[in-house]
């Protein structure tokens, strides 16, 4: 059918006069696409509906938290009853201690937890805590690798900075970039030279459970353990973010899937029901370095606010049963096998990535194993791919840089015309393909 976007073109240029690019995060801005965003009215399951009408089968899913789909009824029901009883206390509640607990139960690593309000709050204090709790200043990240957008991990970033060709950003003083030094993410070798070189300094490696901001990259075998055990030798903390992959790689987050216990791990607003809230936590003894038990100072008013407890507790008790993932994988490997399968009907040679319920198509033939290898991708077939899929109402990150997710409440339904609309955005691509080399 022919897309209509006019009530959406028509929004967006109106929030450009208030909002810096009409967006409050960049990859919403649809650019390296060259479209204009739909502006989104509603959502509910598996599908959004944007401002002119128009009805999507969504795989962003608020950019992975949404895995009971949108507007679970369960969900919604305990936020309109919570909010007769208070939005926002700035005070403790029960909710706070029953959340930890039930993460724990997912998490063994979480001895305790820390509840903040993002995932880049997750991050930046988890470094935080590292740095105090061992003397030591740098830290290790891997090219490609998103954390968030505070300072000292905005150099070599993936995500928006890798869809904008901006990974170093402006405004980060060359001194706290210093502190941060960065590596190839898979490569083993890299790690094992810088720590022999610096290891002494070295507070912290943090690295994603799995790549999912250069488009979904795992890591290959041996990898995790591998950094484990070069941190355990240098006396360096090992910190996991689970902000994408926890409750996405498997039940119990990429380090279940890899068999590593990580000394610090970060969560994001999965654990809200898609609501604003992130969570760090890992060994006791470094936990109790944090304020008020110990002198490392991290705060936040509305940490653990109850709405976005409430929404977390209803979503956790969801996931505890083990066939939620087993109902995930099998959604998830049904629509990656049709969609492997529609490109190659189609004549392409693309590399299909797929943990658990996430998933990312390469426009390569070359295996995708790094920053440097994701960014030799045909962004162009990307943007052909996705604008076809998205004119037959199927929305899909705009970035080939991003992950795609399933929800419990995506139907076969709904993975057979996804599949149905692949197979045509395919042939589009091919097309393109065959016309470029006339």
């Amino acid at each position: 059918m022919l897309m209509q976007w006019t009530k959406s073109a028509a929004a967006f240029a109106e929030a450009k006069q208030y909002l810096p690019g009409g967006v409050n995060s960049p990859v919403r801005s649809f650019r390296n696409v060259d479209m204009t965003p739909p502006f989104i009215a509603s959502a509910k399951g598996s599908h959004i509906t944007d401002i002119d009408g128009n009805e999507y089968i969504d795989y962003v899913l608020s950019w992975g938290p949404m895995i009971l789909g949108h507007a679970d009824e369960e969900v919604c029901q305990a936020l309109a009853a919570q909010a007769q009883r208070g939005t926002s206390y700035g005070a403790p509640t029960l909710l706070e201690t029953e959340i930890a607990q039930l993460l724990q139960d997912f998490f063994p690593a979480l001895e305790m937890v820390r509840l903040v309000n993002s995932g880049t709050e997750a991050t930046m204090s988890a470094l935080r805590l590292a740095r105090g709790f061992t003397g030591r200043s740098k830290i290790v990240k891997f090219i490609g690798c998103y954390h968030g957008h505070s300072d000292g991990l905005l150099v070599k970033a993936g995500s928006g900075a890798t869809t904008f060709g901006v990974p170093d950003s402006p405004g980060i003083p060359a001194e706290i970039a210093a502190d941060t030094l960065t590596i190839p993410y898979n490569d083993l070798a890299a790690a094992q030279a810088l720590f022999a070189a610096q290891g002494e300094d070295i507070a912290a490696v943090i690295i994603e459970g799995v790549a999912g901001n250069m488009g979904l990259v795992v890591p290959q075998d041996g990898y995790m353990k591998g950094l484990k055990a070069l941190t355990e030798q240098y006396g360096a903390l090992l910190i996991i973010d689970e902000v994408m992959s926890g409750f996405r790689a498997s039940r119990g987050g990429a380090q279940a899937t890899y068999g590593v216990r990580p000394d610090l791990m970060c969560l994001g607003k999965v654990i809200g029901g898609g609501l604003p809230v992130g969570a760090f936590g890992g060994r006791r003894d470094v936990m109790e370095h944090l304020a008020p038990a110990g002198n490392v100072y991290q705060a936040g008013t509305l940490s653990g606010n109850p709405l976005a407890v409430t929404a977390g507790l209803v979503t956790l008790r969801r996931l505890q049963d083990t066939a939620v993932f087993a109902e995930l994988e099998a959604k998830s490997e049904r629509l990656c096998d049709g969609l492997r399968s529609a490109a190659e009907q189609a004549g392409l040679s693309l590399q299909h990535h797929r943990i658990g319920s996430m998933f990312t198509v390469f426009f390569s033939e070359e295996p995708v194993v790094d920053y440097a290898t994701a960014c030799r991708s045909r962004l162009d077939e990307f943007a052909v791919y996705f604008k076809a899929m998205l004119g037959q109402e199927i929305y899909l990150a705009p970035s080939q840089f991003e992950c795609g997710f399933m929800s419990l409440a995506h139907s076969e339904a709904d993975i057979e015309r996804t599949i149905v609309a692949a197979t045509k955005a395919f042939e589009d691509v091919a097309e393109y393909r065959a016309a470029r080399m006339r």
